[in-house]
Formats: structure tokens, sequence, C-alpha cells
């Protein structure tokens, strides 16, 4: 089989929020994360670290996760203070769309928070990434972690596999760390990501709505 080209995996990758009970290889993950090495870090300081959980350690942390509740104060803020009502408004816009998918009306209140703590299961992912950085590391630093990120996600596109960033697993990121022997003092952790393969469920398929290009890039000189 021909090997996925970078196009087909940027339109491809899906955050994923179902995903099927087949087993990922540690060969692939291990394939994976050594080319993922390569991936842009400005002054090559490469902050990025991760821990990746299959198995008995998963569900451990799933299980301590299932009875506590967020952390106080929390890891970081996810959506800061002042945003302009044009950006929840993307959210609010891809929720409504999940949850269409999902058959899940306005009004069922229980049934959408059903569908919001699956990230606590990493939407059933057998395998799950946990990010983290030092804290003496600055935005520049976030963004490189987040190209790397990235970079993961495309590579397990082309090995034909799929992923779920999950900042929401930042409400345990004491507890996280606490698991996987990381300390809180020395580092922030930032993101689970679920790893694995894209069930047939509709909330995997629907249509992702994206700002239109000429809002975003101004093209000059051309």
């Amino acid at each position: 089989m021909a090997a996925m080209n970078v196009s087909e995996a940027v339109a491809s990758r899906r955050t994923i929020r179902d995903f099927t009970d087949r087993p990922v290889s540690f060969e692939v993950i291990q394939r994976v994360m050594d080319k993922a090495r390569l991936a842009p870090s400005g002054s090559n300081y490469q902050p990025w670290e991760a821990t990746i959980l299959t198995g008995a350690p998963l569900a451990a942390l799933r299980a301590k996760m299932a009875v506590s509740p967020p952390q106080q104060p929390a890891e970081y803020l996810i959506e800061p203070p002042g945003v302009p009502a044009e950006y929840p408004a993307r959210l609010a816009e891809t929720m409504a769309k999940q949850y269409d998918a999902l058959g899940l009306a306005r009004d069922d209140k229980d049934g959408r928070m059903a569908a919001i703590m699956r990230n606590a299961v990493s939407f059933g992912a057998p395998v799950l990434l946990l990010c983290y950085l030092p804290r003496v590391m600055g935005p520049p630093q976030w963004s490189d972690m987040g190209m790397w990120l990235q970079t993961i996600m495309l590579l397990l596109r082309e090995e034909g596999l799929d992923s779920c960033p999950q900042e929401f697993l930042s409400i345990h990121g004491r507890l996280i760390k606490d698991h996987i022997g990381v300390s809180d003092e020395t580092h922030i952790f930032f993101c689970g990501m679920g790893i694995g393969y894209r069930s047939a469920n509709a909330v995997n398929g629907f249509a992702r709505s994206r700002v239109p290009l000429e809002r975003q890039v101004r093209f000059l000189g051309f």
C-alpha cells in the first residue's frame, strides 16, 4: 500500500471521539515517536516530554480520574479571559454538530454531559499520550510543543492510526503527574492524546467548519 502523502494526512486527520478496541502495537508507536523528534524547535530546545500508557497503567489512571474532582487551582487557563465572542462561537458551532451527530437534543443535558465526560476515558482510545514540559519554559516553547504534537498526529495518520488531542485532561494535571512519576514542582501538564483506530460512529464524520482563508491570511507582493 502506498504511503499517505502529507496533504492526505492533513485532510483525513480528525479529532476522534469514538475509538475501536483494536490494539496498537508498541513498534508502531515507537516508530512514530522516533520520527517526531525531527519536529521544529526554536533554539533546538526540544522542550516537549511525554509518557505513553496502555493496558493496566492506563486503566489505573482512568479509575483514579473517575473518582477525582477537577483540581483547584487549574493547571492553566484553557480559555483566557476577555476572548472576543467570535472565538467561543466557533466552539459552540462544533459542539452543536457533535451533539447532532450523536443524536442528542439541545435539552438533553444528561446525554450531553455524558458525552463530555467520555473525555475522561479518551473516548475509548487504547493508548494515551500524556504531554508536559518544564515550568521554566515560556510561550515560544509551548509553540514548539504544539508543532511536535501536530507532527505526531500526522505521522499517526501515515500509519493508519487516529488521535484525539485533549486539553480536557489538564483538569487532572497533578493527579496525572503523580500517577506517572513526574514532579508537579518542576513540570506543567499540557494535554493528553488518545491514540487508536476510529470507529464508524457518526461523531467521527460530521462536517468540520473552518474560517475562510481570506479572513486569516493576507498575501502581499504576489
